[in-house]
């Protein structure tokens, strides 16, 4: 290599593992958000056990087969790659000398590894908030190497790995608008575009978060006798390290430190802008005012929004686009009301919403063959075709979902027991709880609980019913 390439394999290995870290990051950054969304008795099992369990089991298994099955090179029928050809990361991180493999974009190979595993850690996680303070922590811990084994890393082959819903020669596409040949690779006439994952993570994880909360069922007193968020602090400041560590998430999808990434970059901080705006503004039209936790949900809903176009839009555009998307997700919210399926904390309002219209809308206003913005003739087919991977994303994550919470349904089982569900999730499932609800509430704490002690001949004091938790 020259010294110039040197210097931009370096540069670009920096910002990689940079981008890594502010992944990797957006999981805790979940977690408080989440924690702060639940009530007090389950805030532990929300915030540290559902995401940072997800982590764990998510982290174990990309390492052993998920990196094979989303990019290994032997495809199986264009929706999953050989989960044993690189099993354990064999022949994936050096070569036969000990020297370091080059990854797709010149760096080492082993830090594109890290990069997606951060992603595949987070979409998991993202689920957990359809589930609040009424499910099994083992029967999640289940889920959660089933769900990222069965349809996320399919979807990350068929997406991001030359599969079906890709560019690839044999893609649906393809079949559908033909191919084109440039430089003697035979690519899709119609790319589809998916620059971070609206379809591989928030319309995946948004489609099964919608199934689980349907198959597993609404919490005791849904709709009306149940608690508010207890610490909407806890949720700003999960949803500003959420908007930080996005930066990676999309920025990082440029594979380099070049002008790419910054357009995402800058994409990322307009549409997120405008969206928590829009967010605001239909709450002050609708509730005559805007609130902290619709300012934080919208931050969220626009980095939903741009994360597929965000290498695609102007920053103007990503305006228009993160704007609508505050806006649509805010009114999607309401859905679980609608149809009656108790998404604790809108996981399905904001990522799938938020997502399918991230995900289609990008063809209206692409830099390069947008409908409204470039070439009409050519944003309709895109269209088209943003359309078709949004829909078969959702149907085939919707369909897998449901088989996996089904045979946990009639195996482990979800639910915990109506006790406990009363009682909270936190001292239930983990012996613990994340504030001293015994003190507050005049009770005496149970002796099973870590950190109390067992006072087995002191009077057991009946609960206060004038305070609410």
């Amino acid at each position: 290599m020259t010294p110039d390439q040197l210097a931009a394999v370096s540069g670009n290995s920096a910002w990689m593992l940079i981008s890594a870290a502010l992944v990797l990051l957006m999981t805790p950054a979940l977690a408080l958000f989440y924690g702060g969304l639940s009530d007090k008795r389950s805030v532990l099992n929300m915030m540290m056990m559902m995401s940072f369990g997800a982590l764990g089991m998510v982290c174990v298994a990309y390492v052993l087969w998920g990196w094979s099955m989303s990019y290994g090179t032997q495809s199986w029928g264009g929706v999953v790659a050989n989960p044993f050809e690189f099993f354990g990361l064999r022949d994936s991180i050096t070569d036969a000398d000990g020297n370091y493999i080059a990854g797709a974009s010149g760096y080492a190979n082993v830090i594109d590894i890290g990069f997606q595993l951060t992603f595949a850690v987070i979409s998991t996680a993202i689920i957990s908030g359809a589930l609040l303070g009424r499910v099994k922590f083992g029967t999640w811990l289940a889920f959660s190497g089933l769900w990222v084994t069965f349809v996320y890393f399919p979807l990350a082959h068929m997406v991001w790995g030359g599969g079906l819903l890709s560019h690839a020669e044999r893609s649906l596409s393809s079949w559908i608008f033909g191919t084109v040949t440039e430089a003697g690779e035979t690519t899709a006439a119609v790319s589809p575009v998916d620059f971070a994952g609206g379809t591989v993570v928030h319309i995946s994880a948004g489609t099964a978060a919608l199934v689980l909360a349907i198959v597993v069922g609404k919490r005791a007193g849904w709709p009306t006798k149940v608690s508010r968020p207890h610490n909407l602090p806890m949720v700003m400041t999960g949803a500003a390290l959420l908007f930080f560590g996005w930066f990676g998430f999309n920025g990082g999808s440029a594979f380099a430190a070049d002008g790419l990434a910054g357009l995402a970059w800058l994409n990322t901080a307009a549409a997120t802008a405008a969206a928590m705006l829009g967010w605001m503004a239909v709450e002050a039209i609708r509730d005559k005012a805007a609130t902290s936790l619709g300012a934080a949900s919208g931050v969220v809903a626009g980095l939903v929004a741009i994360t597929p176009a965000a290498g695609a839009l102007t920053p103007v555009t990503s305006l228009i686009l993160g704007g609508i998307g505050g806006a649509v997700a805010c009114l999607g919210v309401g859905l679980k009301y609608t149809f009656g399926f108790d998404d604790s904390l809108d996981a399905v309002g904001v990522h799938l919403v938020a997502g399918l219209w991230g995900t289609i809308g990008l063809a209206l206003f692409a830099s390069e063959g947008g409908l409204l913005t470039d070439d009409a003739g050519y944003g309709v087919k895109l269209l088209i075709i943003q359309t078709v991977i949004a829909v078969v994303a959702m149907v085939f994550a919707g369909i897998v979902t449901l088989v996996i919470a089904l045979a946990l349904k009639y195996t482990l089982g979800w639910r915990i027991e109506d006790e406990d569900e009363a009682a909270g999730v936190d001292v239930s499932e983990h012996r613990e709880s994340g504030y001293d609800l015994a003190a507050q509430s005049g009770m005496r704490a149970p002796a099973t609980m870590i950190g109390s002690t067992n006072n087995s001949t002191a009077p057991t004091i009946p609960p206060r019913t004038d305070v609410k938790e």
